[in-house]
């Protein structure tokens, strides 16, 4: 049985609205998807910091070891005073790695989360006192205007983890060439690729043992029903990840358990006993085939990086001539 709608309150603000939206638009459509970056409420963060720490899950921790190793070769390819723009800003262990090796000027993160970066600022502001920092809050997918302070300065792009592989091919093309927009001309840009591996270390990466990934998965369908009034019986959907061998991803999905009906502001969606909802893609990707990536929105590859069993790799971007 499905569990009580709560009730709203009302109106729904620019922020609920979209997710309203999107959430009623991709439910709508067959197959059923939910976009990845509603994962991310207060306790989504949570659960995927936890996921960040788990012996299965290698990116973060790989990505963190090739940014200490190199971070010297990466500092000394930065100009000096520069402004480094940092996308989907999250906890700053890993900027602190950059910022603690070049002499930026300015930091400018961006987030939709404006408290988040407010917080995620003071603390840099605290440990950093010679370093400007900027926050903007606003969905880093989407243009976006640089603080008026850095137009001066030469801008250094920051996107680490592997969250370029959440994007179709296509969406990451154009996510690149925004970002060489937002950054201007001579722009760099410092970007974390996940690497094509062995199918079964891929697999433990998405289903650990200890089932955070499956209970962050899941989250998404509890912040539904908390922000948007829906009904959604969370024991009625099971947590898979699988790889797509032919499209180089890895495809997270919620199954339902049974047949059953879902409603979400006012609108029912009917679900089949293993019907999916296909939650997140993350794509995995050769040196070359990123490389080929980046020369189409507008960047080449000038170094890269990777750890030493060739998991994760780490690119340094100058924007081409147009």
């Amino acid at each position: 049985m499905n569990v009580h709608a709560p009730a709203l309150a009302d109106p729904l603000d620019e922020a609920t609205s979209a997710f309203a939206g999107d959430v009623i638009g991709d439910l709508s459509r067959f197959p059923k998807k939910l976009s990845p970056k509603y994962f991310y409420d207060a306790k989504g963060s949570e659960l995927f910091e936890q996921i960040t720490v788990l012996p299965e899950y290698y990116p973060t921790r790989t990505e963190l070891s090739i940014l200490r190793e190199r971070g010297g070769e990466i500092a000394r390819m930065i100009p000096q005073g520069a402004a480094l723009v940092e996308f989907g800003a999250g906890a700053t262990t890993k900027v602190r790695l950059l910022l603690e090796r070049s002499r930026f000027a300015a930091y400018v993160p961006v987030d939709i989360s404006g408290d988040f970066l407010n917080a995620q600022a003071d603390g840099l502001r605290r440990d950093f006192p010679a370093l400007a920092v900027y926050p903007v809050a606003a969905d880093f997918t989407a243009p976006f205007a640089l603080p008026g302070t850095v137009a001066g300065l030469p801008k250094v792009g920051f996107f680490p983890g592997s969250t370029l592989g959440n994007f179709e091919p296509q969406e990451a093309q154009a996510f690149l060439r925004s970002a060489r927009e937002i950054l201007g001309a001579n722009a760099q840009m410092i970007v974390g690729v996940d690497l094509e591996k062995d199918e079964r270390t891929l697999y433990d990466a998405y289903n650990d043992a200890a089932g955070v990934t499956a209970r962050f998965n899941l989250n998404v369908l509890e912040r539904i029903n908390r922000e948007l009034g829906g009904n959604f019986d969370l024991s009625g959907f099971i947590h898979r990840s699988v790889y797509n061998r032919d499209r180089h991803r890895i495809e997270m999905h919620l199954i339902s358990r049974k047949a059953q009906n879902v409603r979400v502001l006012g609108h029912r969606f009917s679900f089949r006993p293993g019907e999916s909802i296909h939650t997140e893609s993350s794509y995995k990707y050769s040196l070359d085939r990123f490389a080929a990536l980046a020369l189409a929105s507008g960047w080449q590859v000038k170094e890269s990086w990777t750890d030493e069993g060739r998991m994760f790799s780490v690119h340094a971007l100058t924007a081409s001539s147009d």
